[in-house]
């Protein structure tokens, strides 16, 4: 019998193997019945948001168990660093905040640069109403909180918590609902999602500072302008920018401003344009492979046509997207997601609870949708092609969801009020909860009847991948 299998598949008797394929390639049975299954769920849109998920469930059901000290006291282990003058001494939980969600925090920076040099940014047509809807989405739970806790209240400092909108959970929760949404509707999203992460960044370094030191904020900004003179002159080490980035974060976290904000800073001076012309990058390939043969210089050549005809922002995304969705952003989620649930009942009681449930369950869709209704009866801006006023009630329902950044700014808003604390992140993950469930049933009612859009599935994988 003749086999069937394609040339580059597992197992083939092609000759694409010197010595045999890589494990992950090969028909060994962990292989086939975990490493590859394994591999194809990483590349699921949704895979992020599950591991997200279960890991907030995990830490949960830990917080609320027999063996809850032991939460607690891993989140409370301290590790210190001491290199000369170099001296930090932070709980593990710190650590993960200020350290771990860096990496997070400059994956937002690359992708907000993209956007802005190759994306829907660039375009102020297209992108207005995603902008102005974002703006709207902030403003309005902000102004609905506010008013549940005014100046002078114990909650008052929480009012950032309800702005954020959680770009997996959103895109993820769209991936669900397949060909149903439009294009140019999940684009509308993302796009306004991608806003949303640049509205909670200024909010975070200008309204969550706290103990400012001008010598080191002016140390941290000055050593931004290097690597920004660097790049001008061409200095393309990766090393350099790496140590220069780590000492950024150090001054950063010494002035007082979160240090996760370096992130954000080195991602947007990070070039989003190629720094060869790929047309001509491929010509020199082709060129060289002619005679057939590789040594080792020709091979240097090669990777470095290639690798500089795609830009650093698009080579570290792909790159360090999969570390942030699959290991900080669930390991965030493990150590600040875990609290008692005994003060669930005051969640819809108490004014941060109930500012927080309220702003981004009704406030995000309100004030996306007004804000969206108020541009296009201007003429500012127009609906997204084949989406329907319902279809933005239910896209400004889905940004409802606020999770990562909101529990991030939540433990910002309350140092040393635990309670307060706790009652903000319950209330994030309900509301969450609420606006997903909301979300989803008002975009069915809004699609029913809708032929699927086959520019969708094209279009989720570009949000996955940006």
């Amino acid at each position: 019998m003749a086999s069937h299998r394609k040339p580059h598949e597992p197992g083939s008797k092609d000759r694409l193997w010197k010595t045999g394929p890589v494990y992950i390639a090969s028909d060994k049975p962990l292989a086939r019945l975990v490493a590859r299954p394994m591999r194809e769920f990483l590349r699921v849109e949704a895979a992020g948001s599950i591991l997200l998920l279960l890991s907030a469930a995990a830490a949960l059901i830990w917080a609320n168990s027999a063996w809850a000290s032991s939460y607690d006291a891993l989140l409370h282990t301290r590790l210190a660093i001491d290199v000369g003058p170099l001296h930090l001494d932070e709980t593990l939980q710190h650590w993960v905040n200020d350290a771990l969600m860096v990496i997070f925090f400059f994956v937002v920076g690359l992708e907000i640069k993209y956007e802005l040099v190759n994306g829907d940014l660039r375009d102020p047509r297209t992108a207005a109403l995603p902008i102005l809807a974002a703006v709207g989405g902030m403003v309005v739970p902000a102004g609905i909180y506010f008013a549940l806790n005014p100046p002078g209240a114990a909650g008052n400092a929480g009012w950032g918590i309800p702005m954020a909108t959680d770009i997996a959970f959103a895109v993820g929760v769209l991936g669900v609902l397949g060909r149903r949404i439009p294009s140019a509707a999940r684009l509308f999203l993302l796009t306004l999602a991608i806003v949303d992460d640049i509205g909670a960044i200024l909010v975070i370094a200008v309204f969550y500072t706290s103990d400012l030191s001008l010598t080191w904020l002016a140390i941290a900004v000055a050593l931004l302008a290097v690597m920004a003179a660097l790049r001008a002159v061409r200095v393309w080490a990766t090393v350099v920018y790496a140590v220069l980035g780590v000492v950024v974060w150090f001054a950063l976290l010494e002035s007082g401003v979160h240090a996760t904000l370096a992130g954000v800073a080195i991602g947007l001076l990070a070039p989003a344009r190629p720094l060869l012309d790929e047309e001509v990058a491929r010509e020199h390939a082709t060129r060289a492979l002619r005679d057939r043969q590789l040594d080792p210089d020709e091979l240097a050549r090669l990777r470095f046509l290639l690798k500089e005809s795609v830009s650093v922002v698009e080579r570290l995304i792909s790159t360090l997207h999969p570390v942030s969705a699959y290991v900080v952003l669930p390991v965030f989620a493990l150590a600040n997601a875990g609290v008692e649930l005994g003060a669930i009942g005051e969640v819809f009681t108490e004014p941060v609870g109930l500012g927080i449930v309220l702003g981004l369950v009704l406030g995000k869709p309100v004030g996306i949708v007004l804000t969206s209704a108020l541009a296009v009866r201007l003429g500012v801006a127009k609906l997204p092609e084949g989406a329907s006023w319902s279809m933005l009630l239910g896209l400004g329902a889905v940004a409802g969801i606020g999770f990562t950044v909101s529990i991030f700014i939540a433990g910002l808003s309350f140092p040393g009020v635990e309670l307060l604390t706790a009652e903000a992140k319950i209330a994030i993950l309900l509301a969450s909860l609420i606006a997903a469930v909301v979300g989803v049933a008002l975009l069915l009612l809004a699609t029913r009847g809708v032929r699927p859009d086959p520019a969708a599935d094209e279009a989720a994988s570009e949000d996955a991948s940006h």
